[in-house]
């Protein structure tokens, strides 16, 4: 509740803001000077409307949304020892890191990959690949399931939703000013919003997009180095090393665009800056640093 809050509190501040700054940078004062019947009061309210409400609802449908994307099955009645185990794993983990049991669920992949998501900490889902059970050892399984129940137990769903809907705010709000600008200042058109509008405002919003999912990503990025540490403490380092060194190996699957930032690893993006993870090289030098730290304490 207490992040839902915050979600409706920083969409407020961030329309507050931007009506603001554009005051008292007399954007409202130029474009009226050119005939412009532009509300920017308006614009910002439909911006953060548009920007939040599908970060919002994105969250609150993500459970589904993953299940049906991957194939994802939710163990309610184990048949094997591995499903027994599974579940007990996570039962345990979710009491160290004190959280409500989340639902566990297998997906049909040879892969060996797992995901967390879920509207928040108290109502989420873990899934793991079939591949990833077949493949690797019950302690690098642990550390895995660590890593996702570390995700979970740090909100990291509802925090990259506020940054997500944040950017978005920005992406919708920034190409329609430009837009309004190119339409009535430059190309001096007064009568509605002509070709030259909503071609500057496609192009915009593409541009804007692009750099605003350097932002997410980066602090996708950040997070998985914490939710490494998190399933090192649950696991053990040598457990969580092991089991990144055993992703490294192969060439990891693409998870759905949705569940991509809170997976155990994903695809490198073009370039580092739209990688949702960091490189798996890096991750293990860190824990491996940080169980050095550790054992000189």
């Amino acid at each position: 509740m207490k992040r839902i809050l915050l979600f409706l509190l920083t969409n407020i501040a961030i329309m507050v803001v931007l009506s603001i700054t554009l005051r008292l940078l007399g954007v409202d004062s130029i474009l009226a000077e050119n005939g412009s019947d532009l509300n920017i009061r308006s614009l910002v309210i439909l911006s953060g409307v548009i920007g939040f409400g599908g970060s919002f609802i994105s969250l609150l449908i993500s459970k589904w949304m993953a299940k049906r994307m991957t194939g994802a099955v939710v163990i309610t009645d184990p048949h094997s020892n591995i499903e027994k185990w599974l579940l007990s794993t996570v039962e345990k983990q979710s009491k160290i890191v004190s959280i409500k049991m989340p639902e566990v669920a297998i997906f049909p992949s040879p892969a060996m990959n797992a995901f967390a998501t879920g509207a928040s900490k108290n109502k989420a889902l873990v899934a793991v690949s079939q591949g990833l059970l077949d493949k690797m050892s019950q302690g690098e399984i642990e550390a895995v399931v660590g890593h996702e129940m570390s995700h979970v137990a740090n909100g990291d769903m509802v925090t990259l939703a506020l940054i997500q809907g944040v950017v978005n705010t920005f992406v919708v709000f920034l190409s329609r000013l430009v837009g309004h600008i190119v339409d009535r200042v430059i190309l001096k058109n007064n009568q509605g919003h002509g070709i030259g509008y909503f071609i500057t405002v496609m192009i915009s919003q593409i541009i804007l997009s692009v750099l605003a999912s350097t932002i997410v990503m980066y602090f996708s990025r950040k997070r998985e180095f914490i939710a490494d540490t998190g399933g090192a403490d649950l696991a053990g380092h040598q457990n969580m090393i092991n089991a990144l060194k055993r992703l490294g190996q192969v060439e990891p699957e693409a998870l759905p665009e949705q569940m991509a930032a809170f997976g155990i690893n994903d695809k490198r993006g073009i370039m580092a800056l739209f990688s949702s993870h960091p490189p798996i090289e890096t991750r293990i030098s860190a824990l491996e640093a940080r169980a050095q730290r550790t054992a000189n304490t």
